[in-house]
């Protein structure tokens, strides 16, 4: 089975989650812009993360034949910054039009402060300019109000809710995200958010119509594998193959294929890999022997 993992901060992650994920079954990645863990203080931190998301991480995906997206947007933690915020805003136009860009995102709300709603704003107003799908970043605190104070607002500036994933639900707000039209995204982490067992519960409920998993992966603790473990979970407790499907890899591909830059296409018939190839004079490899694809895909050592 195929998997797609639309929400995963991979700059966070070693090569070898690349090699694993390529294993387990999961051909193509969205990597939304994230927060440090510590104060940018310059745009300019912004200007390099957002060419290495567009750029090396692409490069370094398709080293293990992963198809590598990315959503671009100033995140809802370092909105609060309003002095760079604004330095922010100007740049992310510039990037949002590049190749492999399928969503403005994360973007939303942390704390719900009114800095953020600005910038959320902003930035939903940008994505309409640039006709691109958005990626919600829901808060870890006061989820409920916080999700339904982010539909309210994506509804006031007039995007239709399949044009946006709301993602981080749980078992509080998803009839409301479905019933409002717009995509439920669940984040499987380890110990936070949502766990796997709770996540077959709600396909038993709601089924798989607009339902997306993801993990999140990013340096916290966290599981670049959370996608295909949940899909195999759903599968021994007896879940429809359509439905698994679905969930792990056809509504990821539904909603950010709006962008035009997101088709499957990628992946079925791909660029055979060879890691001889560098980015920049830079290869992903320390001193192993380079993997090369033959015509049918099989890999030989070089």
């Amino acid at each position: 089975m195929r998997f797609i993992d639309p929400h995963a901060h991979m700059t966070s992650r070693t090569t070898d989650d690349y090699e694993r994920m390529a294993a387990a079954g999961i051909v193509a990645i969205i990597e939304p812009a994230f927060w440090l863990g510590q104060p940018r203080t310059e745009v300019g931190s912004f200007k390099d993360y957002f060419a290495s998301i567009i750029g090396w991480e692409r490069f370094r995906a398709s080293q293990f034949g992963i198809r590598h997206y990315c959503a671009i947007g100033l995140n809802s933690k370092e909105a609060n910054n309003e002095a760079l915020a604004e330095q922010v805003l100007d740049l992310l136009p510039l990037y949002l039009c590049k190749e492999g860009v399928v969503a403005v995102g994360e973007i939303g709300f942390d704390d719900m402060t009114a800095t953020e709603e600005k910038y959320f704003r902003a930035q939903l107003e940008l994505a309409k300019d640039v006709d691109l799908p958005v990626m919600i970043h829901t808060p870890h605190r006061n989820k409920k109000v916080g999700t339904t104070r982010s539909m309210d607002i994506i509804v006031e500036h007039g995007i239709a809710p399949s044009r946006v994933v709301i993602d981080h639900n749980n078992e509080e707000t998803v009839k409301e995200v479905l019933d409002r039209g717009f995509w439920a995204a669940f984040t499987i982490y380890p110990n936070t958010k949502m766990g796997n067992e709770r996540m077959v519960e709600v396909a038993k409920k709601y089924g798989s119509k607009q339902i997306i998993v993801d993990s999140s992966t990013d340096w916290g603790v966290s599981d670049p594998l959370a996608v295909p473990k949940t899909a195999q979970l759903m599968k021994e407790r007896g879940i429809a193959a359509d439905v698994i499907e679905a969930i792990h890899y056809g509504n990821a591909l539904a909603a950010y294929g709006q962008s035009g830059q997101m088709k499957e296409e990628h992946w079925l018939d791909p660029e055979l890999v060879d890691q001889r190839k560098l980015y920049e004079g830079n290869s992903v490899l320390r001193g192993q022997s380079p993997k090369v694809a033959d015509s049918k895909g099989s890999h030989i050592i070089e």
